[in-house]
């Protein structure tokens, strides 16, 4: 099984790059943040895979970071939820924010994503609900009331896009301090400006 793939982006499309990979290009289904990250990176790039292997087809499905391959292995074992849902929903909400929803039995949340509708909700609050108590309770707070594995999951972005680790931080904690709650998205997004200055 292939779980792993270090490479240069070479090509992208609607929510699929192919990373060259000492020579051979592997096409990998991504989220669109991890595909607006891809696609503005020149240099070598680490994808934490998933490989679904089907009578027609073997597809890959990629991740910046193992948190999100995580949810997105927790989301496929849900009744009714296949890859593709699965990908649109990281797609579309933050695995803190999700995890909230499931927690807060929020349907309205949910059923802002495409492709999950009311039926849909309860069944991921239903089958979830146990699964979302225990990894919320392995999410160590941080002094700011933001969960430190969004600082660490930005940080492990930035490395995968071929910055140093003590830059990352760096530059992820000072994001970190801003006004609002950070997302890991946001917290990339943040970082990345500074970074891109040096």
């Amino acid at each position: 099984m292939i779980a792993l793939l270090s490479g240069v982006p070479v090509l992208t499309g609607d929510r699929w790059v192919v990373i060259e990979v000492h020579g051979v290009g592997y096409r990998v289904l991504v989220t669109q943040p991890a595909l607006q990250q891809l696609a503005a990176t020149h240099g070598t790039v680490k994808l934490h895979t998933h490989m679904a292997v089907r009578e027609d087809a073997i597809t890959l499905y990629g991740f910046l970071h193992p948190s999100e391959l995580e949810m997105f292995r927790i989301l496929i074992g849900v009744t009714g939820i296949g890859p593709q849902t699965a990908m649109n929903l990281l797609s579309q909400i933050g695995i803190e924010e999700f995890a909230l929803a499931i927690l807060n039995e929020d349907e309205k949340v949910l059923t802002r994503i495409s492709g999950i509708g009311a039926k849909g909700a309860k069944r991921l609050i239903l089958e979830l609900r146990d699964k979302m108590k225990k990894i919320s309770e392995t999410i160590p707070r941080g002094e700011t009331g933001t969960g430190s594995m969004a600082v660490h999951d930005a940080v492990s972005a930035l490395v995968s896009l071929g910055f140093s680790e003590n830059a990352s931080r760096d530059t992820v904690n000072k994001a970190v301090r801003m006004p609002g709650i950070p997302t890991v998205q946001g917290l990339i997004k943040a970082a990345l400006v500074t970074l891109k200055e040096r």
